[in-house]
């Protein structure tokens, strides 16, 4: 078991940045690929980014080159920067894990259905 936990969410204005944390306890952090998702009022979760077991950061299109993903497994946490934020980045953003141990270390899924643990959320609000 994982259990996860998003800070830094809140209210900014298009163009500024935000950092959003991850705090993971329970089972040994470096196993898992770790994940942001996001979903916006009405819509599905969204994959934003995803940094595997070995560092390999994989991100969908629309924030390449504005937010920036990383991990600490020495203080198991997993953080993801973001500038230059604009309005439809406004959402709840979830931390996930997935477990892919048998998988290669540069191996992580974009499916927000593979990850097995999420946590609760944090509200991004960006203004125009």
């Amino acid at each position: 078991q994982v259990q996860l936990v998003e800070s830094g969410g809140g209210l900014v204005q298009a163009g500024g940045s935000l950092r959003l944390s991850c705090a993971a306890s329970g089972r040994a952090f470096s196993t898992y690929a770790m994940g942001w998702f996001r979903q916006a009022p009405g819509k599905e979760p969204e994959f934003v980014a995803t940094i595997s077991r070995s560092g390999n950061t994989y991100y969908t299109d629309s924030v390449k080159g504005r937010f920036t993903i990383s991990r600490d497994n020495a203080k198991n946490t997993v953080n993801l920067e973001m500038k230059s934020l604009k309005p439809e980045d406004t959402a709840v953003y979830y931390c996930a894990a997935d477990y892919i141990v048998g998988y290669s270390a540069s191996y992580a899924s974009t499916s927000w259905f593979d990850y097995e643990y999420r946590g609760q959320g944090t509200q991004v609000t960006v203004s125009s």
